[in-house]
């Protein structure tokens, strides 16, 4: 490694570093003040907010807004160095412009390995402490407002409830269908299904029995029975944010079982896992765009690079989030809706590329 691959590094992280302590400075300042009421009213204690809250809020917001602050550290940089004729007198002295390239790839690959990391197994438990605290203290008891549920617990076997407190742990106008193949074999209706905590089963009430051989059918009732199905009361208490407390296999896990049952309403899990995997990717793609904007000495300076920049950053965030509303609310594949803005921003880095000075 020559000295200046060890100062554009040093530069790379050293700037990145910078900007990215004084953004989660101002978002703990931003947040404090927002919450504080919210502290006061429900008594959290001073630990908690620090340690259960503050502290596992830092690594989840610093992951949040990496790849932003990569692209915006690579514009200042760099744009600071090209006013200043550095990157002229390096491709003067006979390095080409590809293998300026390399330190500051070497750079990307550090910050998309530790955001790899931090995404899959660092934040998440993080996050299941920040979560916690939030729900003590901030957002309350979560209520189930779902209604006409309908859910398949193991191949044949399907579930309705009209309604779920989740506070209780009981269901409302419950029926239990199983199927051998197309053919429906058994019907359970109830009128009240509860969870009790000590034996850890479903105690299902007032309830009548069809089971169908054929032409033949027999009806059995009774007021009260106890019976072990595969569903948990923590199956109607998910939270949306949930996911982002699983680390890797933990996801992959779920979105097995939940394959497994035959739930259809997985895509939110299925486009967290692959957004995973494609924003390390995002560090390179916003590198290599950043160094071609700004290694050109621009008459506007640095500011211009900068503002170019952040258009840049926002269309790239949104662009994210229309994939995924695409996915979550239509038919594109979770893949493709993590994956296309990587492959749509690496052209347009490409052909950035081709364009700068060299």
């Amino acid at each position: 490694m020559k000295i200046i691959d060890k100062y554009i590094i040093k530069k790379f992280l050293g700037t990145f570093i910078f900007a990215i302590l004084l953004i989660i400075g101002l978002a703990v300042v931003f947040d404090i003040t927002e919450k504080m009421d919210d502290f006061i009213e429900k008594e959290a204690p001073f630990n908690a907010i620090v340690f259960d809250y503050y502290m596992n809020f830092i690594p989840y917001y610093t992951n949040l807004f990496m790849f932003l602050f990569i692209f915006i550290s690579v514009i200042f940089f760099t744009s600071k160095m090209a006013q200043q004729s550095e990157i002229i007198a390096i491709i003067s002295s006979g390095v080409s412009f590809r293998r300026l390239m390399l330190p500051y790839f070497w750079s990307a690959l550090i910050l998309g390995i530790f955001s790899f990391f931090l995404s899959n197994f660092i934040i998440p438990p993080a996050n299941s402490v920040r979560l916690d605290f939030e729900n003590t203290y901030i957002n309350g008891t979560y209520y189930n407002d779902e209604h006409n549920i309908h859910k398949q617990i193991e191949p044949g076997i399907f579930v309705y409830m009209e309604s779920y407190n989740a506070t209780n742990d009981v269901g409302y106008k419950f029926s239990m269908e199983k199927f051998d193949s197309t053919k429906l074999v058994s019907k359970l209706i109830s009128s009240i299904i509860e969870w009790d905590k000590e034996i850890k089963k479903w105690k299902i009430k007032d309830y009548y029995i069809r089971e169908i051989d054929g032409m033949h059918e027999k009806i059995s009732s009774g007021r009260e029975m106890d019976t072990t199905l595969n569903l948990k009361p923590d199956d109607f208490k998910r939270r949306d944010t949930e996911k982002a407390t699983m680390n890797l296999f933990e996801l992959d896990n779920f979105i097995a079982m939940q394959k497994q049952r035959g739930e259809t309403n997985i895509a939110t899990y299925l486009i967290e896992k692959h957004q995973r995997m494609a924003f390390p990717f995002s560090a390179f793609i916003l590198t290599l765009i950043g160094v071609s904007l700004a290694s050109k000495k621009k008459r506007g300076g640095t500011g211009l690079n900068i503002g170019l920049g952040l258009l840049l950053s926002f269309i790239y965030i949104m662009f994210m989030q229309v994939t995924s509303q695409f996915s979550i609310k239509g038919n594109l594949p979770p893949i493709l809706s993590a994956w296309i803005p990587n492959f749509v921003f690496a052209a347009i880095g490409y052909f950035l590329y081709r364009i700068a000075p060299k």
